[in-house]
């Protein structure tokens, strides 16, 4: 009955062991590669469920089949207009021949690999094809804010702003364009791939920011000499102006002045001009006016006999009362 009773169990025992051997599940995020002596067998297993083998002989190779992520490592490396730059990648792919994919890389470590020669390489080349510019800018259609009097020619000069044919998006996709067959027959999809970081490298960097605060100092420079034009001009046009206004000004209070001795002079000549007793007063008070004017204190003066400022100091007696004529 011992006897029985160990046989028993190692029936049991190596039957479970074949079965369990025989037996394996596929996840639901796995695709299965059976191998038999190192070599694949049947189709690939891409369906979850319990499956089945050959027990001991047949070994199972787990392939994963969701988006999986590429990770790249900055590199430096040269633009079209021979500037190094720090160029820093990503990309998603998956594993859509297993089979294919199993025979050339067996892993995903391989795998990563050849995305690093693959994609790098890629990158590389059409980095050396396109201006900075053209790989910094998002879009080929934005438009950059900018004054009005800065033309294109200028925006070049000084550092601005300059057209673009394609822009960063386009340059990944021909970066996509270019990697994705090389991929294809290692059995990966490549979904898409993207610029994560574009930095200028650091022994360029210190030039570069040293330009960069050049061609704005030229930009400032050329906005003060306009401004201090435009600042000449308009002064000039003020003093212009003012000159003007004083002059219309000085014009009108002369007229006004030389209207106003017209009147004054008219209004004596005809209060004074009724008579020739009014006439002879006229004259006697403008002279003794005269007189006020012309002879101060401790004053000489020396006038010829004939002179008609004489002719009433002649007719003055010694009482010191002139005659009026």
């Amino acid at each position: 009955m011992k006897i029985t009773s160990i046989l028993l169990a190692l029936i049991l025992a190596a039957f479970l062991l074949v079965v369990s051997g025989a037996l394996y599940t596929v996840d639901e995020t796995k695709q299965v590669i059976i191998t038999q002596f190192g070599k694949p067998v049947g189709d690939p297993k891409t369906e979850a469920g319990l499956k089945f083998k050959m027990p001991f002989i047949q070994q199972v190779n787990p392939v994963d089949k969701r988006i999986l992520e590429w990770d790249g490592s900055p590199s430096n490396m040269p633009t079209k207009d021979k500037l190094y730059i720090a160029v820093d990648l990503f990309a998603r792919w998956r594993i859509v021949d297993p089979l294919q994919y199993f025979l050339r890389l067996r892993d995903e470590r391989s795998a990563q690999s050849r995305l690093d020669d693959i994609l790098g390489s890629e990158t590389r080349n059409a980095v050396a094809k396109h201006e900075l510019i053209e790989l910094v800018r998002t879009t080929r259609d934005r438009e950059p804010l900018r004054d009005a009097s800065l033309s294109d020619a200028d925006l070049a000069t000084l550092g601005g702003l300059v057209p673009i044919r394609k822009g960063r998006a386009l340059v990944e996709v021909e970066i996509f364009s270019a990697a994705a067959p090389k991929l294809e027959v290692f059995g990966i999809e490549l979904l898409d791939i993207r610029f994560k970081r574009i930095n200028y490298n650091e022994s360029v960097r210190p030039k570069i920011y040293e330009r960069m605060i050049s061609e704005r100092r030229q930009i400032a420079e050329r906005f003060r000499s306009e401004g201090n034009g435009e600042a000449a001009r308009i002064n000039g046009n003020r003093e212009r102006e003012l000159n003007r206004i004083r002059s219309e000004a000085y014009r009108a209070v002369e007229e006004i002045r030389g209207d106003a001795d017209a009147k004054a002079t008219g209004i004596y000549a005809s209060a004074y001009n009724q008579s020739q007793e009014a006439v002879g007063f006229y004259e006697f008070q403008k002279t003794m006016d005269m007189y006020k004017t012309v002879m101060e204190n401790n004053s000489t003066l020396i006038m010829s006999t004939t002179s008609e400022a004489f002719e009433y100091l002649k007719s003055m007696n010694p009482s010191g009362e002139a005659e009026i004529p």
